[in-house]
Order: structure tokens, then sequence, then C-alpha cells
């Protein structure tokens, strides 16, 4: 399949944004979601609409993974997969190289995106405010998942523990990401004692790839990642695991969570399940790329359980899930 990587016209913007217009705030249960949504069930995700009006069951379907490393090499990957998903729905596909966080969580509240992989810290806000049901990850062939923050230098950096970060730049990624902003910051301030901007001078890079690079050419003298991307970086030969020391480990956090918008019709919301589920990895596009970091397959999760963590997280460093 070729993908077609231009994303929708003027027009069909225009429709899909007229369809998935901001419902008025509703009478029911929701917890933390946005007053669009109402979660009776108690599952901590948006139901799904019960009036069919509300429904959308578009020809086109847009999809997008986590803007964690180039898009382009993502575009790649995901290749085969798409192909699956068109069989497997009959819908056309479009792959989305989303540029930054935001602006995915935007899209899909907007109603201009409706698959998606978004990042471990983005969860929680694509859920609340956009309306997102997570409902698989990527694991290994045993079923274990999962990746752990880094806090990492280079060789020669002067920097041999975590105290040492004391009156240098550290980089992060995003603020919106687990393991590039929110779990370490909570880290560092509860264990270390070292805070942003009164003990160390934070840093933006954008993304993961863009952390690494940077330290790995000096340009950074610390940086937080994510360890599965430093290790598909190291497996395509950009960054060599000498340039690299690490100084810190986590716990194991869940990886990017994929799923769908909520009003999507329920029987196109299967269908796509299905797809996730019964894909091939072997021999795959998605294997060769994801394959370096040992996933092999996707596994069923639900963002109640596997998010808790990151809600702590999130509670530790007053992260607010309001859409405003």
């Amino acid at each position: 399949m070729q993908i077609n990587t231009t994303f929708l016209s003027g027009a069909a913007i225009g429709l899909a944004l007229f369809l998935a217009a901001p419902a008025l705030a509703q009478d029911c249960e929701r917890g933390t979601l946005d007053e669009r949504f109402c979660d009776v069930d108690g599952d901590l995700i948006a139901d799904v609409p019960t009036d069919p009006a509300q429904l959308l069951d578009p020809d086109t379907l847009i999809f997008a993974y986590t803007p964690v490393e180039d898009p382009a090499v993502y575009k790649t990957a995901w290749e085969d997969f798409l192909t699956h998903l068109e069989t497997e729905t009959g819908k056309k596909i479009v792959f989305f190289p989303v540029q930054n966080n935001a602006a995915q969580i935007e899209a899909m509240r907007s109603g201009r995106l409706h698959i998606a992989g978004f990042n471990t810290g983005s969860n929680p806000l694509a859920v609340n405010c956009a309306g997102f049901r997570p409902f698989t990850i990527m694991a290994a062939e045993d079923g274990a998942f999962g990746y752990e923050m880094e806090i990492i230098t280079y060789p020669g950096s002067g920097i041999e523990k975590m105290e040492d970060i004391k009156g240098k730049k550290l980089a992060f990624t995003a603020p919106t990401s687990n393991s590039g902003f929110k779990a370490p910051s909570a880290i560092l301030k509860a264990d270390y004692d070292l805070e942003a901007d009164r003990d160390f001078e934070p840093v933006f890079s954008g993304k993961h790839d863009n952390s690494i690079l940077g330290v790995a050419n000096k340009d950074y003298p610390a940086a937080a990642i994510a360890n599965t991307v430093l290790t598909r970086m190291i497996g395509r030969d950009v960054v060599k695991a000498d340039q690299i020391v690490s100084l810190y480990k986590s716990e194991t956090f869940p990886t990017t969570g994929y799923g769908v918008v909520y009003n999507l019709a329920p029987e196109l919301q299967d269908k796509i399940r299905n797809a996730f589920f019964s894909f091939e990895w072997a021999g795959s596009t998605l294997e060769e790329e994801f394959g370096k970091g040992g996933e092999a397959k996707f596994i069923e999760i639900n963002y109640k359980d596997f998010w808790n963590v990151i809600r702590k997280i999130d509670a530790a460093n007053d992260v607010s899930y309001s859409c405003g």
C-alpha cells in the first residue's frame, strides 16, 4: 500500500469538525473527564455515545503515532500495519506525521484524528480532553512490556552521580512527556532535593531523539529520556552505546497506548481492535523497527489500571487535566 501522508483537504476538515463538534455539557458521572464526556461505568475513559447521531463512521480514518522521534522513520515502520488496518476495516487509512503532543491531542479533540498511539505521559490528557480510549500497547513475545526513564550523560561530563546535576543544564523533552519531564521532575525533587530553575537549568529538546543526540554530541551534559528510544537509536547506529552513560533508571512504566476516539461507531471500534490483535508481526515493517526494542505483539490493556502510576506522578507534579 502507498500510504497517503497528505492530511485532509480543507473541505474534509470542515466536515470532520462539523460531525465531531463538541457536545454540550452532559448531566452524568465523568470523574476528571471533560464535560463533553460521560463515564457511567467508572473505567475512567469516555463512554461511547448511545445516541447514533453522535457516532462517526468516516470513509477515511486518520492514524497518528506519538511524536517521539523523526516522523519519517515511522511513516515506513507503520506501513504494513496500516495496510492490514485498511483490509480489516474496509476504510482508507491516512498516516498523519504529527509534530508534537499538543497538536496530536488537539487533532483528536477537534475530530481530525481517529486512531492513535499517544505517549505514556500524554495518555491522561488525551483520555480526559480528547475522548481517547486506549486498549493496547506493544509487548515482547512473552507478554513483558514497558520501559524505564533514564537520566543519561556522556563519558567525561563531570557528572558521576545524580547530585552532580546541580548547577548544570538538564534536557527534558516536553512538559507532557512522562519519561521526558514529569517522572524525572518528581524523582529529582523527592529523592535528590533537586528542582528545576532553583538547582539546575532545564532546557527542552522537543523529542527523545533530540535529547539523546544532544548528550551523545555533548550539547547537553545530561538528559531524561525513555530507554526504549535509546535502544532503537543504538540499534539503527544513530548513536553508539559508548557515547552514553546512565546515571539513573526508574521503575517500569507502560509504553505508548494505542486506541481510538470515543465516538467512532462501535462496530468500527471493534474492527480496529481486531486489526491490532490479529496483525502478524513476523517479517513486517513494524517488527523491523520496534523489534529493536524487543516488541513483538500487541496486548490488551486498560487505562484505569495500567496508567495508575502515571496518574500518581501527575498528582505529585500538580498536573491538571483541564482542557482549557
